[in-house]
């Protein structure tokens, strides 16, 4: 069985997690004022540097000794202005006080631009000066908490946890390089209209080369609920937390908590807590009796 919670709030604040009680965190920011997604969402950089600090202080007070943060995230290009975020969120989350790991590269298919007006100018202007290139990718940061003890863990989830490489190479070809190729989520797909969400696959590796069974993974910006339903998926516990109560629904019915629970673990609970002013109200529990 596995638990899930989902909280409707502000990530920058987490006083219903407890102080190293997540082991993995796997989450995607929101972009900053992306013309198409989360325009004006921040009045100014520096507010959104500000948030980011905010719940990087608070992972880092709630991620258990030695174990991972994995912050999917680029630079952003807003009214023609790019801003360094990879780089300022890896300063950000090492004056915090985790240590720099990794970092992946996510890279979309050949050809798949939402739209190409960064090079189109070239073709407007056959010009030196006049090129701006198209992106395909994004940053998979990987942070680390202090030195994991590898002893620490149980020789029986060791085993449960062991990673079946032959099958994972199968489906996962590059999953030993610093370039991960996946297709990535279509706009206006199902159940991801108006969210920036990131594929299905991209948890799945990191949840499976960072956590063992039963551990707990968070999202602190959760969206329409792809790490929680992945999580679920893989035998681990999740918490995810969401500003936008209006994705409550979507969420449940993405990770399989909507009364129609066929692909999973029907013993496994999704509870909800939606926050009101400064108490937290338990609003929902879904599991095999409530179905």
């Amino acid at each position: 069985m596995t638990n899930h919670e989902l909280i409707i709030g502000d990530s920058s604040k987490m006083p219903e997690i407890k102080d190293g009680s997540i082991q993995l965190v796997v989450t995607s920011p929101p972009y900053f004022n992306a013309p198409f997604d989360y325009k004006k969402l921040y009045k100014t950089y520096d507010s959104y540097l500000e948030m980011l600090s905010s719940v990087a202080r608070e992972l880092y007070r709630v991620v258990a000794e030695g174990r991972i943060v994995a912050l999917n995230i680029d630079d952003m290009l807003v009214d023609g202005e790019k801003f360094p975020i990879v780089a300022d969120a890896t300063k950000i989350f090492l004056q915090t006080g985790f240590r720099y790991r990794d970092r992946i590269i996510w890279k979309k298919p050949d050809g798949y631009i939402r739209i190409s007006r960064r090079s189109g100018v070239l073709l407007q202007n056959p010009y030196p000066m006049y090129f701006y290139p198209d992106n395909l990718l994004e940053s998979i940061l990987i942070f680390q908490k202090g030195k994991f003890d590898y002893k620490s863990i149980p020789e029986g989830i060791r085993e449960k946890s062991k990673i079946d490489i032959k099958n994972f190479q199968k489906h996962n070809k590059d999953w030993y390089r610093t370039l991960w190729e996946m297709t990535n989520v279509l706009p206006n797909s199902d159940l991801e209209k108006g969210i920036a969400a990131f594929p299905e696959n991209l948890p799945f590796r990191l949840i499976t080369l960072y956590s063992y069974v039963g551990e707990t993974v968070l999202d602190p910006f959760v969206g329409s609920g792809t790490t929680m339903k992945v999580a679920r998926a893989q035998n681990r516990n999740s918490i995810g937390i969401e500003k936008n109560k209006d994705l409550v629904e979507v969420i449940k019915k993405k990770t399989g908590f909507d009364g129609q629970d066929k692909l999973f673990n029907n013993n496994d609970v999704f509870r909800i807590k939606i926050r009101s002013n400064k108490k937290v109200i338990i609003n929902e529990q879904h599991n095999r009796e409530d179905n």
